[in-house]
């Protein structure tokens, strides 16, 4: 694999956007199986499988909080990484990549600490009931030990993305997820382990993935290596990266917190079938926004690099594309999900009170789905020219200013209490994407003219 330092900057966009995106795509739907996968399983548990499936939900708002820290480093560093490949100084890339790992190796000791000293505490915090603790505490005491191997698999697989090589961040993930579907049985129901069978699957199959990750970017074929010398924290490169990743780390971080806020609103006006339902909708919403993000992360190489190398007019290209393409799949999605709720409700539950539950919740919680394509391309583009204040204060408007003081005004509105807290994603969502837009209209042509006025 002799790839070319350049071809992002010279190959036709189109072409481009479908080598990377393509893969890209592909990998963060395999990802998503890592968790869709225990909870199909789990819900399928002979006997208590509904409340198993109810208890690993209420986990997920800690499972974000750590794949948010390895976003707040590799979100940021790998888009710089690529703007220095833009300005042909891959010296200054490695060591923003060998910094990145060191804080990841830092922050994976200091979250592992806290999920085995306090995850118990904290589940009963983020909604879990007495009828369900037991078991999201055993799925999160054996996650917790693979935080490390989280942290790396994801925050070192986007600096192999960013470097062009799609394919080989594609292949990290279906390492993983195989190695997971294969596991999941044998530990769930061959060894009779349950949920803590789902978690050890979990961890084993993302240590595979490290794993893969270190030797490639420790190997002959990558273009930034990862280098004993570099791996130390250098604050003018590293403190730029995270600032620039905190975006996307308040993206995923506030899952958590909005998660908990859905859980004890839902507990409040329904009870544990309506966290049941927001455990399944949380996983379509997942299955929705992976592949747009995949497609955005896809052409985040193309337009770092560019914007780098001030290739302005590429820049521009490679938006467009990204608008028209994000804006066809979650318009299709959205379709789908309209059309059919049921069909995805019952992958995972055999319970069909839950499945009548979930079908008209679903159907209200995504909405505003169709938007997202707008909100996702504008978002992406932020990171990826650097621009951290305007990714920041999307991210913020969206998840702080907006949905979570709906989550509790809906429900004093509608009268339908229950399904009034869905309510308030579609039309948070409506709002947070109208705002993106016009912020996006004006930031990026400023951004935009400024590089050419350099020049």
């Amino acid at each position: 694999m002799n790839q070319d330092k350049t071809f992002l900057g010279t190959e036709p966009i189109g072409k481009l956007l479908r080598q990377l995106a393509i893969p890209t795509v592909i990998a963060q739907l395999v990802n998503m199986l890592y968790n869709i996968v225990d909870r199909i399983y789990i819900g399928h548990i002979p006997g208590d499988g509904d409340l198993a499936l109810t208890g690993v939900g209420v986990c997920l708002p800690l499972i974000l909080i750590v794949s948010a820290f390895a976003a707040l480093v590799a979100s940021g560093g790998a888009p710089r990484a690529s703007i220095y490949m833009g300005k042909q100084d891959h010296d200054t890339a490695e060591k923003i990549l060998g910094g990145c790992f060191a804080l990841q190796l830092a922050v994976s000791a200091l979250l592992t600490a806290v999920l085995l000293l306090w995850s118990r505490d904290l589940l009963l915090a983020f909604g879990a009931s007495e009828n369900t603790i037991g078991y999201a505490a055993s799925y999160m005491q054996i996650y917790a030990v693979g935080t490390v191997f989280v942290q790396l698999t994801l925050g070192l697989n986007a600096f192999i993305t960013a470097q062009g090589f799609a394919k080989i961040g594609m292949r990290t993930v279906l390492i993983g997820a195989v190695a997971n579907i294969v596991l999941d049985p044998i530990f769930i129901y061959g060894l009779h382990m349950g949920v803590r069978g789902a978690a050890l699957a979990t961890i084993l199959s993302q240590g595979l993935s490290c794993i893969w990750v270190l030797r490639f970017l420790t190997g002959p074929k990558t273009l930034l290596r990862l280098k004993k010398e570099n791996v130390r924290f250098r604050p003018a490169l590293i403190l730029p990266c995270v600032a620039l990743g905190t975006a996307t780390f308040i993206m995923q971080a506030s899952e958590s917190v909005i998660s908990v806020c859905f859980n004890s609103s839902l507990l409040k006006y329904g009870d544990d079938i309506a966290v049941g339902a927001m455990t399944i909708l949380s996983s379509v919403m997942q299955f929705a926004m992976l592949p747009l993000q995949g497609i955005a992360q896809g052409a985040q190489p193309i337009t770092s690099y560019n914007y780098g190398a001030r290739n302005t007019q590429r820049v521009r290209k490679t938006f467009r594309l990204l608008l028209k393409v994000c804006l066809c799949y979650s318009v299709a999605l959205w379709a789908v999900i309209q059309l059919c709720p049921g069909a995805f409700a019952r992958i995972f539950t055999p319970n069909a009170a839950l499945v009548a539950f979930t079908v008209p919740a679903l159907r209200i919680y995504c909405g505003a789905l169709f938007l997202f394509g707008i909100q996702i391309a504008c978002q992406m583009t932020f990171v990826s020219i650097g621009a951290a204040g305007c990714s920041i204060i999307v991210a913020v408007l969206r998840k702080f200013v907006l949905l979570l003081p709906l989550i509790y005004l809906m429900p004093r509105l509608l009268a339908d209490q229950t399904m009034a807290v869905y309510t308030a994603e579609p039309v948070a969502d409506a709002i947070a994407v109208t705002c993106t837009a016009i912020l996006f209209t004006v930031q990026f042509r400023k951004a935009l003219r400024k590089l050419d006025a350099e020049d």
